[in-house]
């Protein structure tokens, strides 16, 4: 019922003050939109960091990302040092990617610590040190890092489901003294699913075979995990595992660029993924063993893999290159025989040595590797290889530091 002298409002300004709340609403989208493109556009993959603009006869990829992704050890007495070293080379318009690994134990010039064996980087500078140690020894810029803990891989698989590995051979170990209360590795050959635990025991696990080894496994590894990440299966897991990523690594790649850099391998796993390693030879240095790389060859094959020409300064750089670090082997110096392909440690285990002699190989002198040292320790190359004789000795498990050997006997982890 309307009352006689009851005011009807005017329709017209009613449907006006309906018809502007639209408008802020599409206003307000274009401006998210705008604002979530600039920060997209700002961060591609394909952008280089300003300072690749310095000459300084490296080469620098054009249409591709260069990354550097390292497994590192850190606990909470030590600076800890890198496990696992690859780069991973991405052409995100082609959805092509390599990754080529580089042991360990490679024998690099360190700026500032003369040379030793590349996982010490991390100890000495983390990952600006680790990044112009790799730059120095491949002859690239390096466009991006990204750091893992190892512990932090047992949460990502966890986060995805676990993945499936085709175990080559028979593989069993055990650790009583282990930093993490004990190890026991068993797996049986096959295809075996694994767990967060289970996988890290697994890239861990060494053999007569030592580092080399030890890099087929990392890169089994590597592709398991992208076999999952693929499959429909994660697609309801995805939140979770974003989530563990982004809490277990450091990186400078923005979101956009770590889920960019996901999908072009996933892509490129697709297209075949190429995997390799750093060529070279073992050697044995002051008794002391290293992966001695082929400069020449490594530095041939980037510079194809990333599709750049040797220009004449970097020619005339990677022959200063390798006449330095041929002058800087000792004479003493000895090849590995052809018979022991136990690349990245110094001794091979008996299953009859007793436990005591087991436990001094397990708790060696890691001044050899320079990596359960602080950066500034002080200690000497010569005094890393006095530790590494006397750990030799039987009787030298009073005097060993409580830590464990990088340099395990065969059948033994890392």
């Amino acid at each position: 019922m309307i009352l006689p002298n009851a005011k009807i409002p005017p329709r017209r300004a009613q449907r006006k003050k309906r018809r502007i709340w639209p408008w802020i609403l599409l206003l307000f989208c274009f401006a998210a939109a705008a604002i979530a493109g600039a920060l997209f556009a700002s961060s591609s993959l394909l952008d280089k960091p300003l300072e690749t603009a310095v000459d300084d006869g490296l080469l620098t990829a054009k249409d591709k990302s260069t990354i550097m992704i390292m497994g590192v050890d850190e606990r909470d007495d030590d600076v800890g040092r890198s496990d696992t070293l690859m780069i991973a080379s991405i052409d995100p318009k082609k959805n092509q990617a390599a990754l080529l690994s580089v042991p360990r134990d490679t024998r690099v010039k360190i700026k500032g610590h003369g040379f030793d064996k590349i996982n010490a980087a991390y100890a000495y500078g983390h990952e600006r040190l680790s990044q112009d140690t790799v730059e120095n020894l491949l002859g690239i810029n390096i466009d991006h890092y990204i750091i893992i803990n190892t512990k932090s891989f047992k949460n990502i698989i966890d986060a995805i489901g676990g993945i499936d590995i085709d175990v080559p051979k028979r593989m069993h170990y055990e650790d009583p003294w282990d930093d993490d209360g004990g190890l026991v590795i068993d797996f049986q050959p096959g295809m075996q699913h694994m767990d967060g635990a289970k996988a890290i025991t697994y890239v861990r696990y060494r053999d007569e075979e030592g580092d080399l080894g030890r890099i087929r496994r990392q890169q089994d590894f590597v592709k398991a995990c992208l076999d999952k990440i693929i499959s429909p299966a994660i697609l309801p897991k995805l939140p979770s595992v974003i989530r563990e990523v982004m809490s277990s690594i450091k990186t400078d790649l923005s979101l956009r660029q770590l889920l960019e850099f996901a999908g072009t391998l996933k892509e490129a796993k697709g297209n075949g993924l190429k995997t390799d390693m750093v060529p070279g030879r073992p050697l044995y240095i002051d008794g002391v063993s290293y992966w001695i790389p082929d400069l020449n060859q490594l530095r041939t094959t980037i510079a194809d893999t990333l599709g750049l020409s040797l220009n004449a300064k970097y020619r005339s750089r990677m022959e200063n290159d390798i006449q330095e670090y041929e002058r800087s082997i000792p004479s003493t110096a000895r090849e590995v025989p052809a018979s022991d392909t136990s690349i990245g440690h110094m001794k091979k285990s008996s299953k009859t040595q007793d436990s005591s002699h087991r436990r001094s190989e397990l708790r060696e002198d890691t001044s050899e590797h320079s990596g359960r040292t602080s950066a500034g320790s002080g200690s000497s190359k010569q005094s890393s290889d006095s530790g590494n004789s006397s750990s030799n000795n039987t009787n030298s498990t009073d005097t060993a530091p409580a830590v464990p050997s990088r340099s395990a006997p065969a059948g033994k982890t890392q």
